[in-house]
């Protein structure tokens, strides 16, 4: 049991009001009863407790957005602050009795949890101006992110519906060039290009792009040709194409905006800077980093961020029957895929890490095995790296 505190203070957050539950030290209640998302209300809540009991833990199930201001408020007050994951209170939850789901119960169990298994509590450490702003931006970015795809998926689907060989014309990123969005912007969809011709779109399409666009457009008029009936529909697809490509399009440029904000930022963050510095690891990457580790703090060695992470390898071993490694399929994903990102870049273009990656496929890995070792493997130098706050050295990988 925890005896570092007096009273253990559970919060199950919400959007308009929470409920608290405290405990004491022999787990009898001190406090249990609703409270308004107001800053005065949860302020007069703690100190309260803190002038009756003493040292008080405030553990929220969300230390973002709705949890934002108690966290505020109680770091305010001089509280320490915990979080509680929602799978470990899941988990926790069935160790309690009855099948109840409630706040006033989710409340206790998360105050209970943290008083008899404090191991289970994350930190909600002191953030910085700079890399809240940070959060704010890498969410935004990825929300974005994610709009585009959606946008993406319309477009395609739009086209693949209304003429397939047009469609196969713009595969993979194609679809998103600037010239290929500003012509369907501008002719609309498979009428409004055969309208103009292939020399007018060709000369159109050579006065707005610094690249020769001549084989674009050679492909774009072959497939035309390739489809002579029009499907029903096609009048109504070709008033929605050029919407969701001008959406893509401002979406895009939207990101470069958010892009540009957060490479601002990297020049104020010291960490940032030392993340940056090693191959594969751009802006965005060494953000996600940040943002789910923070500086490193929280781990004593670079295998319990791996495991936190869940790049490390999980044994398991049951009597003679059951032996081995497997990967693991838990983990801090946002973490878990700005390492596994990194390394895939870092195994195309760093030596060092295309030797590792190449050594590791020779032993027979599969691509996604052998990019995970190198994860693994680039996180030990990672981990050194922030916690002497030093810039990575470039090696030359030694000869086979």
């Amino acid at each position: 049991m925890n005896t570092e505190y007096d009273v253990w203070l559970g919060l199950d957050v919400g959007k308009i009001g929470h409920h608290g539950c405290g405990l004491d030290l022999s787990g009898e209640r001190v406090f249990d009863r609703e409270l308004p998302q107001d800053k005065a209300a949860l302020r007069d809540v703690i100190t309260t407790l803190q002038d009756g009991h003493g040292r008080v833990l405030v553990i929220v199930d969300q230390p973002n957005t709705i949890g934002a201001l108690p966290v505020a408020v109680a770091r305010d007050c001089g509280a320490d602050i915990a979080y509680l994951p929602g799978l470990a209170m899941r988990k926790a939850a069935d160790l309690y009795p009855g099948q109840a789901k409630t706040d006033a119960r989710d409340a206790f169990v998360i105050a209970d949890t943290a008083r008899t298994m404090p191991h289970t509590l994350r930190t909600v450490d002191r953030e910085s101006d700079v890399l809240a702003n940070l959060k704010v931006l890498a969410g935004t970015d990825e929300d974005l992110a994610h709009d585009i795809t959606r946008a993406i998926n319309r477009l395609r689907s739009l086209l693949l519906q209304i003429h397939p060989a047009l469609e196969r014309v713009f595969k993979g990123t194609v679809l998103t060039r600037t010239i290929v969005l500003d012509l369907l912007i501008r002719y609309r969809g498979p009428a409004g290009l055969r309208a103009a011709g292939k020399s007018g779109v060709k000369r159109w399409a050579k006065n707005h792009t610094r690249k020769d666009p001549s084989a674009l457009i050679d492909a774009i008029f072959d497939a035309l040709a390739e489809q002579t009936v029009t499907v029903p529909g096609s009048e109504a697809s070709e008033s929605v194409v050029p919407r969701h490509a001008a959406r893509i399009k401002a979406l895009k440029a939207e990101r470069k905006e958010i892009e540009a904000e957060a490479e601002e930022l990297a020049d104020s963050l010291p960490l940032l800077q030392v993340l940056t510095s090693m191959p594969g690891v751009g802006v965005k990457t060494a953000s996600q980093i940040l943002l789910a580790a923070d500086d490193f703090s929280a781990f004593k060695s670079a295998g319990h961020l791996a495991a936190y992470a869940g790049i490390a390898p999980v044994t398991r071993r049951s009597g003679t029957s059951i032996r081995g490694e497997f990967p693991s399929r838990a983990g801090n994903k946002r973490l878990k895929n700005a390492l596994f990102h990194s390394a895939w870049v870092a195994s195309c273009h760093d030596p060092l890490s295309k030797a590792y990656y190449d050594r590791k496929r020779a032993e027979g890995k599969r691509h996604n095995a052998a990019v995970m070792c190198l994860a693994r493997r680039r996180l030990n130098v990672l981990f050194a790296m922030v916690k002497a706050g030093a810039f990575y050295e470039t090696r030359t990988p030694a000869a086979a």
